[in-house]
């Protein structure tokens, strides 16, 4: 064992005889672990780290931008500032359908959603 890891051993070890872990969040109960199973090994720890940091995948980011533009449309009483929301409302529409196709998505979405509407006992409708 190195000097380092040997350091933290004894620091983790004084801090249990003080007590110091005794009040932590969760205490007692089983850790609630996250199913990476989709996520390629080697990209764990980073998807870990920007998902505890709040950043979102690209697709995410735009899907929840779209969302807030539809709320504001759907408030707004101005008719020029509806038209320049609607405009940008496009825009992100246009590039999240862009970013969709390249990464190959768009055809697997189109052929899940026409199986659900199915489902659904509704006409699908493009």
């Amino acid at each position: 064992m190195d000097i380092v890891a040997v350091i933290a051993e004894n620091k983790i070890r004084e801090a249990m005889e003080k007590g110091e872990f005794d009040n932590l969040p969760g205490k007692g109960k089983p850790l609630q672990l996250e199913d990476l199973s989709g996520v390629p090994e080697e990209l764990r720890a980073s998807y870990l780290i920007l998902k505890n940091a709040g950043v979102l995948p690209p697709e995410l980011e735009l899907h929840r931008e779209i969302m807030s533009l539809k709320k504001l449309i759907d408030f707004c009483y101005q008719e020029e500032e509806r038209q320049d929301l609607t405009r940008k409302l496009n825009e992100k529409i246009l590039r999240f359908n862009l970013l969709m196709e390249r990464r190959g998505m768009n055809a697997a979405v189109n052929f899940y959603k026409e199986k659900i509407y199915r489902k659904l006992g509704r006409g699908y409708t493009p």
